[in-house]
């Protein structure tokens, strides 16, 4: 897949984003230590502020009716997440570390997550992405997201039939308006838009993450995002006392 110059950002935006542009994401890479990624981007300091850019905190969309997030929209911290469902080290994240932040911080009502489609491996990357979105118009983009991350999901493919499986393993009731909406515009404009807000931010390889305005890059052990989300629930709870 081609991938398109990253769109035009605010000025101060553009320069906290070349943490996520220069950096080695070795998401796809990790460490044989199991770490993954690279730790100097990942390294979470003490200091709650420390790493941060409140211009990246806007970026959080906070859109209680948006069909592609989980949690409260006005929980103290958002992670977002760029990523492709024909990544293996975003399925490993969807396996085994994100259930453990739902469980811990999403139940709690202390962290709201926003999946951002990032399709960056060709055309059925572009389709399954699509096929995501027109699963969550139906209310379960979620159950789909689990269905095509399961262990061995993306070595079946993501051709037409199998997406149209992955829905039915989803629990998604309009088989038709499934297909219609997956092949629709609004898919295509909707998944465009993550697309083009991942580069925008400089992100070249996934998964990519950002914790109320922290880059964090791949699929960095669990340690990494409990402390960037316990700093950054630290520093909010701060700024609420102001």
């Amino acid at each position: 897949m081609s991938k398109s110059k990253p769109i035009a950002i605010v000025s101060g935006v553009a320069a906290a984003a070349v943490l996520l542009g220069v950096v080695s994401y070795t998401a796809t890479a990790p460490s044989a230590g199991g770490a993954g990624g690279s730790s100097a981007v990942a390294e979470v300091s003490a200091d709650p502020s420390a790493g941060v850019y409140p211009e990246l905190e806007a970026y959080a969309r906070r859109d209680a009716a948006d069909k592609l997030a989980l949690g409260r929209a006005d929980a103290p911290v958002v992670l977002i997440e760029y990523a492709d469902f024909k990544c293996g080290y975003c399925g490993k994240f969807a396996r085994d570390t994100e259930p453990v932040l739902v469980k811990k911080y999403v139940d709690e009502g202390v962290l709201r997550i926003e999946w951002r489609n990032f399709p960056i491996f060709g055309e059925e990357s572009e389709a399954v992405a699509r096929a995501s979105w027109a699963a969550g118009q139906q209310g379960r983009f979620w159950e789909f997201h689990k269905a095509a991350y399961a262990e061995g999901a993306k070595e079946k493919g993501f051709g037409k039939d199998r997406l149209a499986a992955l829905a039915k393993e989803a629990g998604v009731p309009d088989a038709a308006r499934f297909a219609k909406d997956t092949d629709g515009a609004a898919a295509r404009a909707a998944v465009k838009k993550d697309q083009e807000q991942g580069y925008a931010l400089g992100a070249t390889s996934t998964p990519s993450f950002l914790v109320n305005g922290r880059p964090i890059a791949g699929a960095q052990p669990l340690k990494t995002f409990t402390e960037a989300i316990d700093a950054a629930a630290k520093s909010a709870a701060a700024k609420d006392k102001r």
